[in-house]
C-alpha cells in the first residue's frame, strides 16, 4: 500500500490503538446443531489480534455457519471469550462483520449515503442533509473506493459494489473482531487488490483479529498468518505451511501447489 494511501486510512477509521497481540479471542466447544444434524462440534479456537486467520473447507463444512455462530446469528453450545492478557479479565467484543450474501429487494428506496448515515449518525436521513455528515460518509466511503455509490439505491448495486460498502462500514469504528465470509466475490481485478492492501494494513496497524472466510487458496497461502481446516469440525490448524502441506488437506483439496506459502513469519 503506498504512503498516500496509508496515511488516508489512518485519517478516515476512527481511532483505535495499534496491534498489541495482548488482546485474545476465544472460542471454547462450539457446538452448532440444526434438529438432530451437528453442523458444527466442539470447536476450539485462539485468535490475537494483529492476525488474520483463515477459514477453508470443502462447501458444506459449515465455515459461514462459524461465522454466523461467533456474530450470535445463530444459537450454539460453547462460550466465545475476549481477553486482555495483561489483566486476564474478560471485555465486551465488539465484531464488524461483512456476509457473503446481503438481501436488498428490488426498487428499496435506501441509499448507500442513507445506510451509511445511519451507522454513525443518529441524525433522520428524512431531513435535509448535513454536509459534514456527508462528508464523513464520503471519507468513510473512500476506504474501499465507493465514494462514487453515495447516491445510489442499495437495489441498484452490482455485488462488488455491495461488499465496498459493506467493507467500508465494517472498520468504522475499527471492531476487536473482523468477520468476513467471502468477502471479494462479485470483486473486480482492482476491488480485489484494493481489498488485500486494506485488510493487510489493518491488521498490522491496528487493534483487531481478522477471520476470513475463503476459497482464494492462493491469497490464504500467501498472506494469512493462521489457517484453520474445517470440516464439521477442525481438521487442521496452524500457519498456512503446515495446513497446507498437511495429511488433512490433501485429502480435501487433492495435490495443489502454490508458488509462496506462508510458513507464519510474516505474523
Amino acid at each position: 500500500m503506498s504512503t498516500h494511501n496509508s496515511k488516508k486510512m489512518m485519517s478516515i477509521i476512527k481511532y483505535k490503538d495499534k496491534a498489541c497481540g495482548l488482546h485474545c479471542i476465544k472460542v471454547n466447544n462450539l457446538t452448532v446443531k440444526l434438529g438432530t444434524s451437528t453442523i458444527l462440534e466442539d470447536i476450539n479456537i485462539h485468535i490475537h489480534c494483529g492476525k488474520m486467520t483463515a477459514v477453508i473447507g470443502q462447501n458444506g463444512a459449515g465455515k459461514s455457519t462459524f461465522v454466523k455462530a461467533l456474530t450470535g446469528e445463530i444459537p450454539h453450545e460453547g462460550t466465545i471469550e475476549f481477553k486482555d492478557k495483561r489483566t486476564n479479565c474478560d471485555s465486551k467484543l465488539s465484531i464488524g462483520y461483512v456476509p457473503q450474501f446481503l438481501n436488498v429487494e428490488k426498487n428499496t428506496p435506501v441509499s448507500v449515503y442513507d445506510l451509511a448515515a445511519a451507522s454513525i449518525s443518529r441524525y433522520p436521513a428524512f431531513l435535509p442533509r448535513k454536509k459534514a455528515l456527508r462528508e464523513e460518509v464520503k471519507d468513510m466511503l473512500s476506504l474501499f473506493e465507493a465514494t462514487d455509490l453515495i447516491d445510489k439505491p442499495l437495489c441498484d448495486l452490482s455485488g462488488g459494489e455491495l461488499q465496498r460498502v459493506m467493507l467500508s462500514l465494517s472498520v468504522n469504528p475499527v471492531p476487536n473482531l473482523l468477520l468476513l465470509d467471502e468477502p471479494i466475490s462479485g470483486m473486480d481485478d482492482n476491488g480485489t487488490r484494493l481489498f488485500y492492501e486494506n485488510i493487510n494494513y489493518l491488521k498490522n496497524h491496528y487493534d483487531l483479529a481478522v477471520i476470513l472466510v475463503s476459497h482464494d487458496l492462493e491469497y490464504v497461502a500467501k498472506y494469512a498468518d493462521s489457517v484453520i481446516l474445517l470440516n464439521k469440525n477442525v481438521l487442521k490448524a496452524g500457519t498456512p505451511k503446515e495446513v497446507f502441506e498437511s495429511d488433512e488437506f490433501k485429502e480435501v483439496f487433492g495435490h495443489i501447489s502454490f508458488g509462496e506459502v506462508s510458513d507464519g513469519s510474516n505474523i
